[in-house]
């Protein structure tokens, strides 16, 4: 009388082997070293890119909204136009800041020179 439970077993038994196998270690080998190949470097989007691409996103989820009758979708939408907006004005708000800066400090160079 055998064992009532070994064929169930099996599956799990084999499975277990494998496993065991792909993680003995293997005997040492050299290995060639490749030549340092960086990949390339994906450029960042700067910050009136990102209320861009927001404003886009807002419009073509209001405009979805607008397809399927759902007024959820719609305000969403809208909302992240409002959002993209304000990106925007912040960005040119830093911007005109920056630039007069610059002015001020070129302009008290010429002062002192």
């Amino acid at each position: 009388m055998g064992f009532p439970f070994v064929h169930r077993l099996a599956p799990f038994v084999a499975l277990l082997a494998l496993v065991f196998a792909t993680l003995m270690p293997l005997p040492a080998m050299a290995i060639p070293t490749l030549p340092n190949i960086s990949p390339p470097t994906l450029g960042t989007m700067t910050k009136h890119e990102t209320a861009k691409a927001k404003d886009v996103e807002g419009k073509l989820e209001s405009a979805l909204g607008e397809l399927t009758g759902d007024t959820g979708h719609q305000i969403k939408g809208k909302a992240k136009q409002v959002q993209a907006s304000a990106m925007n004005a912040a960005e040119n708000l830093k911007d005109g800041a920056k630039s007069m800066a610059k002015k001020i400090g070129n302009a008290s160079d010429d002062v002192t020179s």
